[in-house]
């Protein structure tokens, strides 16, 4: 991702309606697990990063370029830098492992993901999202230095061809699929932006009402997933 956009989601994600419902929903998907030690691959500012220490794990954020590492590390967050498809820590060594919109930027993502389940020790747990449909593909793929958009049967072959069970996948941002792709449609560039404080309201109520309706299994704009590696 370039240096600018980085900087631009750091400056976002603290009070954004999407960066603050995706942060809701790391804190409930890691809930049932005791705290352990934890590796944010892709963790940009560490917006993610914070939401794990935050619940008692011992985490780390591992980010491929300097700014993203930067930003971090001025958030006080422990910080390396690396390469997803060549992890700098030990076989069997994590807990947890999150990777947010992280793998559509890599081209070998069966690297990252035969890397990711080494470093899990076995019965450990790996997040992952990943922005969904190649036919919202738009400018702001390309701005963002996206590489593919996912379908349920890549994500799931990814997974599955790596060695992983894979727990559950689902949609998210469902509601706003239509607005989404209909801006897309018209979009010249990122969708990284600061939107008014009454709009930031208004679509932090959709997305929090998502919650709590039965749209997992329809088309969104993210799916989320859930896998293990076998004990």
């Amino acid at each position: 991702m370039e240096a600018t956009e980085v900087r631009k989601l750091a400056a976002l994600e603290d009070s954004h309606w999407w960066y603050a419902e995706r942060r809701h929903l790391l804190a409930r998907d890691v809930a049932p697990f005791a705290p352990g030690v934890a590796l944010d691959v892709g963790a940009a500012g560490g917006g993610n990063t914070r939401v794990l220490r935050r619940l008692g794990w011992q985490t780390c954020a591992l980010e491929y370029g300097a700014d993203g590492a930067e930003v971090a590390a001025e958030r006080g967050l422990s910080v390396v830098r690396g390469d997803a498809t060549a992890l700098p820590v030990r076989s069997e060594s994590l807990d947890l492992i999150v990777a947010y919109d992280v793998l559509e930027h890599i081209v070998d993502d069966k690297d990252a993901a035969t890397e990711i389940y080494r470093a899990l020790r076995p019965g450990a747990t790996f997040l992952v999202a990943v922005p969904c449909d190649p036919k919202l593909w738009s400018a702001h793929d390309e701005a963002v230095d996206h590489v593919r958009r996912y379908t349920r049967a890549t994500l799931s072959e990814l997974l599955l061809s790596t060695g992983f069970t894979l727990e559950s996948l689902t949609s998210w941002n469902v509601l706003m699929r239509p607005l989404v792709s209909l801006r897309r449609r018209f979009s010249s560039g990122s969708d990284l932006e600061e939107v008014p404080r009454w709009l930031n309201w208004a679509l932090r109520a959709v997305i929090t009402v998502e919650r709590y309706l039965p749209v997992k299994r329809l088309p969104g704009v993210t799916l989320f997933a859930t896998a293990r590696r076998p004990a």
